[in-house]
């Protein structure tokens, strides 16, 4: 089952990419007592998701913040070792947090994942954004296979 608006987001551990190395969390202690935009890509590196969807949120960060929002995270499962480098190669600094879920078991307790395992990459996230209000999930975007548009920075920014 797919998570809906309204749902709480569900309490699963995952990395932070740090620059110092990666840091064990939650997803509930990173969201907790915020208001969050958190967007997923298939994975990092790989033409959409570096081309358009983490540059756009990069690009649009300011205006985002502006609207209340207390962090924008982006997820992938990926080791945090390659969301940290991907942060770095995108000049995504410190205005987006880089989560890790290397063993993709956030995006399965989501009911986003995707098996692209024709494709040679496994089991991945399919591309959504959400926005979490104190681990409710307020708004919620999910892209069809292939898609790219409504989990984009630009859709995003327009409904906060």
């Amino acid at each position: 089952m797919s998570l809906a608006v309204g749902d709480s987001l569900p309490d699963v551990p995952v990395f932070l990419a740090q620059p110092d190395g990666p840091m064990a969390t939650t997803t509930g202690q990173v969201f907790s007592n915020k208001r969050a935009v958190l967007f997923a890509v298939p994975g990092a590196f790989t033409p959409t998701c570096s081309a358009r969807h983490l540059p756009g949120f990069v690009e649009k960060a300011d205006a985002i913040l502006d609207t209340g929002v207390d962090l924008i995270a982006c997820v992938s499962v990926n080791d945090a070792f390659v969301m940290a480098a991907w942060a770095v190669r995108q000049e995504a600094g410190e205005t987006i947090s880089m989560i890790a879920d290397g063993n993709g078991a956030f995006t399965q307790a989501l009911g986003l994942d995707q098996d692209m395992t024709e494709r040679g990459m496994g089991q991945r996230s399919r591309r959504f954004a959400l926005v979490v209000n104190k681990g409710t999930v307020e708004h919620l975007f999910i892209e069809s296979p292939g898609g790219y548009g409504v989990s984009s920075a630009e859709n995003v920014l327009s409904q906060l």
